[in-house]
């Protein structure tokens, strides 16, 4: 099974261990004919999270996703059923189940907070100041009198 490729030194790459994915086949829906009626060509992959051999801090974010394909006991399912063979469909949802891991095997870089240089502390300024004049420009007309 192909893993996901290492980032930054010394990293070695998350897999998902196909012993720990369950598939089930199921008919595909939608038109296509007799062969959709009678062939059960469509994969639904069914992955525990909390039980696999994954990182913790992968498992994490992986459960923290917003995504809709996991349930709340931490389950991923993904169905597959665009192709006619179900080798095809299991291969699928294999890729699309790594895709998802891989999103989240690389930790969220720390934003550190910086300070705004003179420059465009100035320009903010300056911005601010045409902005209120063309606003004060939009009150009533007064009569010099």
């Amino acid at each position: 099974m192909s893993g996901i490729p290492a980032r930054g030194p010394g990293r070695t790459p998350v897999r998902v261990d196909e012993r720990e994915v369950a598939f089930t086949a199921m008919r595909a829906q939608g038109p296509g004919g007799q062969n959709v009626n009678k062939v059960s060509s469509a994969v639904q992959l069914r992955f525990d999270v909390g039980a696999s051999s994954l990182p913790d801090d992968v498992k994490a974010r992986l459960l923290a996703l917003p995504d809709a394909r996991i349930t709340q006991a931490g389950v991923v399912v993904i169905k597959a059923q665009q192709y006619r063979t179900q080798e095809a469909n299991r291969l699928d949802a294999l890729q699309r189940l790594e895709a998802m891991v891989a999103r989240v095997a690389q930790p969220p870089r720390v934003r550190r907070a910086t300070q705004p240089s003179y420059g465009e502390r100035q320009r903010r300024m300056q911005d601010k100041r045409e902005r209120s004049g063309t606003k004060s420009l939009r009150g009533r007309v007064r009569d010099a009198g």
